[in-house]
């Protein structure tokens, strides 16, 4: 099996800011209470012209070119994502088609905010076994096509972005452990309702409102923390790693006081976590993929580093993935 390394990375965030002082003129909200509880103080919104792939065939191109690697000798593209364009083609075959990588075949993941790490073990098996020898994955997401905003339980958090990276056969580092689980009976915890072959749309869907996230919270967090605490600890208790051998924490930007309560769980120092939930709010599969990028661009991971990715996501499902950079 071939080591699998990461090439390049890339991102895009649509230009539009919502802050938290426009929300407040939208909800029975506050920068206080949306800050206190999540740690969020601005989240970017695609345009009314921009829709998931517009998002992440910007990241593609970034990530490409990072990774000095032209469309056509692209052979594999993953998009993860749950805000698709549409139900079908996929946002894959749409990148695929935008970017002109008329060689490589193509599929989404649904994994909802552990979608990225879900794609990138993907891609790695694809690459280890020798079926490809490249692989470009992405996080993609506009949640805020499916955001209550009359809800100011839920319409603070999220936000739309897309992050990206490009992995290549390496001879040494890269990934060296990954760890995927699930539990399908925690899935009412979070979910949108309709529109699927179970609730097909409606009037009476619509009316109720049921093509919006719904969320349990607190037991979400609860949930959360066990899990990408469990992930954290296995994932690099595989390669015969401890939690002090991390040099950067990457985990899903949910909330703040989530990713607070994994570290102190799991004994990690704040300061080896990398955020940019401050900036972005939640989004989803894009959230961790754009974190990646963006430490690695800011010098946070240095050349021999090990670094840890963790997320959670609806489902339940959660991973996490160990890189040596």
């Amino acid at each position: 099996m071939k080591k699998v390394g990461i090439a390049g990375v890339g991102e895009y965030l649509p230009k539009n800011v919502l802050t938290n002082a426009d929300l407040e003129k939208m909800v029975d909200t506050s920068d206080e209470w949306i800050t206190t509880r999540t740690g969020i103080k601005e989240r970017r919104i695609a345009a009314k012209n921009e829709a998931c792939s517009d998002l992440a065939i910007n990241a593609a191109k970034d990530a490409l070119k990072d990774a000095g690697l032209k469309p056509q000798d692209v052979e594999l593209i993953i998009v993860a994502t749950v805000t698709p364009d549409s139900a079908f083609p996929s946002v894959s075959c749409l990148v695929q088609h935008a970017i002109g990588a008329s060689e490589a075949a193509c599929f989404d993941v649904s994994a909802a905010c552990a979608g990225f790490i879900y794609a990138l073990v993907t891609a790695q098996q694809f690459i280890a076994g020798g079926t490809y020898k490249n692989a470009l994955v992405i996080g993609s997401e506009v949640l805020s096509s499916v955001t209550d905003w009359k809800d100011r339980n839920t319409c603070v958090l999220f936000g739309d972005g897309a992050g990206a990276a490009v992995l290549k056969p390496v001879t040494s580092g890269g990934i060296i452990s990954t760890y995927l689980h699930g539990n399908g009976s925690l899935g009412h915890l979070l979910t949108i309702p309709a529109g699927g072959s179970r609730m097909p749309a409606g009037q009476n869907t619509i009316d109720k409102r049921l093509h919006y996230i719904q969320m349990a919270g607190n037991e979400l967090f609860k949930v959360a923390v066990n899990v990408m605490a469990e992930a954290a600890v296995k994932v690099l208790a595989d390669v015969g790693l401890s939690v002090k051998d991390v040099d950067c924490f990457i985990p899903h930007q949910a909330n703040l006081r989530i990713i607070s309560a994994v570290a102190k769980k799991i004994g990690l120092e704040e300061h080896k976590i990398y955020l940019n939930i401050t900036r972005y709010g939640n989004m989803s599969s894009a959230s961790t993929a754009t974190a990646f990028c963006e430490a690695a661009r800011e010098g946070k991971i240095k050349k021999g580093d090990i670094v840890l990715l963790d997320a959670f996501g609806a489902g339940l499902v959660w991973g996490a993935c160990v890189i040596k950079w």
